[in-house]
């Protein structure tokens, strides 16, 4: 099982530039699976709950997504939190990391349209 306190993102990770996103994402393997990470922390909204919304759809059984914040994104975690396990620390420099992945059976039914910031 991953854990959001032993994630770094490796020096040979793959930048890319999904259609959506207003920050750089980064693809790498860990272990048999994908992470998909993007750093939304000097953004300010909506951009984080963007970012996020398009990150997500990248979800599956083996891919999860990193996400690095200025501070819990109460209105994501609000918005989408019953579809996803979600792992979250603070990290040394005040910023957050959020880890998401798979949930079977709710991530299917997770409504990533809708990437406005209500909280």
């Amino acid at each position: 099982m991953l854990d959001v306190n032993t994630i770094q993102r490796p020096d040979d990770a793959k930048e890319f530039h999904p259609e959506g996103a207003t920050v750089p994402f980064y693809e790498y393997k860990l272990g048999e699976g994908r992470i998909i990470e993007f750093d939304s922390s000097m953004t300010g909204p909506p951009e984080p709950m963007v970012n996020a919304m398009t990150a997500l759809k990248f979800v599956d059984k083996d891919t999860s997504v990193v996400m690095i914040n200025h501070k819990l994104p109460g209105g994501l975690l609000n918005k989408i939190g019953d579809n996803y396990n979600i792992q979250e620390t603070q990290l040394p420099n005040g910023l957050y990391k959020l880890l998401f992945t798979y949930k079977e059976g709710a991530s299917e039914k997770a409504d990533l349209s809708d990437n406005s910031c209500h909280g």
